[in-house]
């Protein structure tokens, strides 16, 4: 799977966009591609990379639709909408987090998640999360990154989570708005189509909810584990946050 190779047709039905559009992202988006004779063809690991960058900053209402187009794509492998209480359990929250740099949040991260006893490379995950960093901040506006690895080959873990990490401090990180950074969430997928779908969700949580402000300030683990799953909730529902609400 992970060096899965995919036709025009296939990347355009893997993305929940047209052929056409496929065609027009080689030019203007630098959609990663090889050419055999006159078609292109797409190396499925350098494709998973390239949309997790683009999910990151789509705007609103196409993120939207891309959501809800993942939505329906994932129910074909797993159980009800909700990914929250599957990935993320309370013990893989941390609030106290003593980083002070974006290598040293890192390497802490993949120290957590190496701690949870579910990853069987460390050193293999380290990389390719630093890896996928070049590629380009996974930090967001408001204070969030989602660290991911650039490979999701299924050597690395052993099933897919989730883990929330908080900094004492913010930490510089490259998000587009120029703000630190002090939520960190890291995601192991070993299925690149939960991979896309779960980044898309806590974009959406962050874009559609108060999930940050909240998570900033939440007191202890047990409160930070039930934001996440309210937020959730939430934003299955289609409910806006109070504060929007009164605005």
């Amino acid at each position: 799977m992970p060096h899965r190779v995919l036709t025009l047709e296939e990347v355009a039905d893997y993305l929940h966009i047209t052929p056409d559009e496929v065609l027009r992202l080689l030019t203007t988006a630098d959609m990663p591609h090889q050419m055999r004779g006159d078609r292109p063809v797409f190396l499925q690991n350098d494709i998973d990379a390239w949309a997790s960058c683009r999910i990151l900053r789509l705007p609103d209402r196409r993120l939207t639709a891309f959501h809800e187009q993942t939505t329906t794509r994932v129910r074909e492998i797993r159980d009800g909408d909700a990914l929250m209480p599957e990935l993320l359990r309370s013990e893989y929250i941390k609030l106290d987090l003593g980083s002070r740099t974006k290598p040293a949040v890192i390497r802490d991260m993949v120290d957590f998640a190496a701690g949870t006893g579910r990853v069987n490379d460390p050193k293999a995950l380290l990389a390719s999360v630093q890896e996928r960093e070049e590629l380009c901040s996974t930090a967001l506006p408001g204070g969030m990154a989602l660290l991911h690895a650039r490979h999701h080959d299924e050597f690395l873990c052993d099933s897919s989570f989730l883990l929330l990490g908080r900094t004492i401090a913010g930490i510089p990180f490259g998000a587009p708005d120029g703000g630190h950074t002090r939520l960190f969430f890291m995601l192991c997928c070993q299925d690149d189509r939960l991979h896309l779908h779960t980044l898309a969700r806590l974009c959406m949580m962050a874009s559609k909810t108060d999930l940050l402000a909240q998570l900033w300030h939440a007191p202890d683990i047990d409160s930070a584990h039930a934001i996440l799953g309210e937020c959730e909730q939430t934003t299955l529902l289609g409910k806006a946050p109070a504060e929007a609400e009164a605005g």
